[in-house]
């Protein structure tokens, strides 16, 4: 495959119209015939279990598969502060228009903007799909659906469940997810890991996966296949992802063919527990929501090791109220990220290692009391005094910034639909809808609506336009990639070498972390293509993996997905080293303006970079789909 310019297929006409003219134009499969088509759904997240629940109830044969032993435990359960839909409620001046503006200028115009626009369009029929599942949000005094403030927006949109929305909309996609299964239109399948894709005729037609508990190699067909397996986060060891998250899924994708988009959009999260030493596998998430009530600061003087109730006010320094005024402590993640870390560089970080800043809630209980705090937050504080043994409702909470989320992902059309036809990606496993930096409360957004409102349409339109052979697991395509698969796991057990899995992993995170994190530079990313081939070399030469293939082995399943981030986080860096600019999350510091901000190439830059693997260690081919901004144009993005 040449580098050629990708065709979106965005529908034609006024952008308020798109998304309803193209299920117009769709073609359909007719209901009695829907039973006749599989599609294979992995992940149970929130789009996986949305997009396999109504599937199901459409009528289509679904097979769904999770890594974990209930789609439950998927990661979307792990999400705090709230969801966005555009209900203005508030009656504060939100809208459609409002809530897709704010995203695009949020992504730092580096989304699609139809995307955009469908997702803030569908956010109002979300809430209702919730409600009707009986989702727990928060309420006001008269009963109706409660808001709340999320940074990038100066209108409350986002609807919660304290700090457990998440967890309880993962539970109503589950419950409308296990109805299906009960009604037989769904097949479960528990503990299996995708480790291949199938392409028959150059369409994505199954897919190959190890069961985790019998290290069986199982072999699925299908008319088509929908990933909905999360984001890459864990490639830098810690962060905010549960320690299973992995980008197996999407890199074996990758390797058939599909596109992987702006790995190098990855997000990271002003409020989180701060690392504490090399004992941790992950880092706890304190949710943006508290920035609603607490306030951000640091001690104006240098090395000023004081305890804070000790540290007078005049002797405050609340540097997201002075610098962004307009915005103040709910300034997009990226922007108050990087202010945390310049705050740490000048010396002026707090706790024992200097890379903490302060959240302060004593304020907000002064002006609304504990009650009322702890009715907002409880869950949460109650989460950070486990974690340090701190009471937050006494002493601030310290912060720090740590990856969370990443916007890259999976190339996918207006459709979802990756450039392998039947591949189709949702959620945060695909690149679409968040540009450079997510706005806080748009990933639960996203997910429902790729899986509600959007892949049961497009997925229909594909199969009612595709002509296909009878294919079944016996294909020679499946057997194929059987092979390839068993061929692997056999080359992880025979290294017999003397290193741990997780120390060559933890490796890998610092240097991603040290050159690919916060802030990068040519010279730092050059650091790390120079060392990630080393330690991919290091891996197959001197990895341990204990036990066999032909039953539970979690160490076999552990090596497997770092062997991928080895691959992986050399096209990560290689597309931080191309982009020659600065956008939402990723940082470039020769591209910034005066005053530190991040500044963009919009003459050179303005496309989505789509990369084609073509062999490990060898370079990536390059493919660009041209973005245009017909409703919101560009503008340097100010937040003061």
């Amino acid at each position: 495959m040449s580098p050629t310019k990708l065709d979106s297929n965005l529908p034609a006409g006024p952008i308020a119209e798109k998304w309803d003219r193209h299920r117009f134009e769709m073609k359909l499969v007719n209901p009695a015939n829907k039973r006749k088509y599989t599609i294979i759904v992995v992940g149970t997240g929130l789009a996986g279990a949305s997009a396999a629940a109504s599937l199901g109830e459409l009528g289509y044969n679904v097979l769904n598969f999770c890594i974990q032993d209930s789609p439950r435990r998927a990661h979307s359960i792990a999400a705090q502060g709230g969801i966005n839909a555009a209900k203005n409620y508030q009656n504060d001046g939100d809208s459609v228009y409002r809530l897709f503006y704010d995203t695009v200028k949020g992504g730092d115009y580096r989304s699609r903007e139809a995307n955009v626009y469908r997702l803030a369009q569908l956010s109002v029929n979300i809430i209702d799909q919730c409600v009707a599942q009986g989702v727990p949000f928060a309420r006001d005094y008269g009963g109706l659906l409660d808001n709340r403030s999320f940074g990038g927006a100066q209108v409350s949109r986002t609807f919660y469940a304290r700090g457990q929305t998440g967890q309880q909309l993962l539970l109503g996609a589950y419950q409308s997810l296990m109805r299906q299964v009960h009604k037989g239109t769904v097949r479960l399948f528990a503990r299996r890991e995708m480790l291949d894709l199938v392409l028959v005729e150059g369409r994505a037609r199954g897919i190959v996966c190890r069961n985790l508990v019998t290290g069986e190699i199982e072999r699925y067909a299908a008319h088509a296949v929908i990933l909905a397996t999360g984001g890459y986060g864990t490639v830098y060891y810690l962060s905010t992802n549960a320690v299973n998250s992995n980008v197996t899924a999407s890199w074996r994708a990758a390797k058939r063919g599909a596109l992987f988009a702006n790995p190098c959009f990855t997000q990271i999260h002003p409020t989180c527990i701060p690392v504490t030493g090399d004992h941790q596998s992950k880092l706890t998430l304190m949710s943006e929501s508290l920035r609603n009530d607490g306030r951000v600061w640091v001690p104006k003087k240098k090395g000023d090791t004081r305890p804070p109730d000790q540290i007078p006010e005049d002797e405050r320094d609340y540097y997201l109220e002075r610098k962004y005024p307009s915005f103040g402590n709910l300034v997009p993640r990226d922007v108050a990220s990087r202010n945390a870390k310049q705050m740490a560089d000048e010396g002026r970080g707090v706790g024992e290692t200097g890379l903490a800043v302060y959240l302060d809630f004593q304020d907000a209980i002064q002006r609304l009391g504990i009650d009322v705090i702890r009715e907002k937050y409880g869950n949460l504080f109650h989460m950070y005094k486990k974690i340090t043994d701190e009471d937050a409702y006494k002493v601030p909470m310290r912060i720090y910034p740590a990856i969370h989320y990443t916007m890259g992902g999976l190339w996918v059309d207006y459709n979802l639909m990756t450039n392998v036809p039947g591949l189709h990606v949702l959620g945060e496993a695909n690149f679409s809808d968040h540009g450079a930096n997510r706005l806080g409360a748009s990933a639960l957004m996203q997910g429902l609506a790729d899986g509600y409102f959007v892949v049961p349409y497009t997925i229909g339109h594909y199969l009612a336009g595709s002509t296909m052979l009878k294919v079944t697991s016996e294909h020679d395509a499946f057997k194929e990639s059987a092979n390839c698969v068993q061929k692997n796991i056999n080359r992880l057990l025979s290294v017999k070498g003397n290193r741990g899995i997780r120390e060559i992993h933890r490796e890998l995170g610092r240097i991603m972390w040290d050159n690919v994190g916060m802030s990068r530079t040519e010279q730092s990313l050059r650091t790390a293509l120079a060392q990630i081939p080393k330690l991919r070399g290091e891996f197959w030469q001197s990895v341990s993996v204990p036990g066999t293939d032909d039953n539970l082995n979690q160490s076999l399943e552990y090596a497997g997905r770092v062997a991928d981030y080895l691959e992986f986080a050399e096209l990560l860096t290689l597309d931080a080293l191309h982009r020659r600019e600065s956008c939402g999350g990723h940082f470039r510091e020769e591209s910034q303006t005066a005053d530190g901000e991040a500044l963009r190439d919009d003459e050179h830059y303005s496309y989505v970079a789509a990369w084609e693997f073509t062999g490990v260690g060898r370079e990536p081919v390059l493919h660009k789909e041209p973005l245009v901004f017909e409703e919101v144009h560009p503008t340097q993005r100010s937040y003061k």
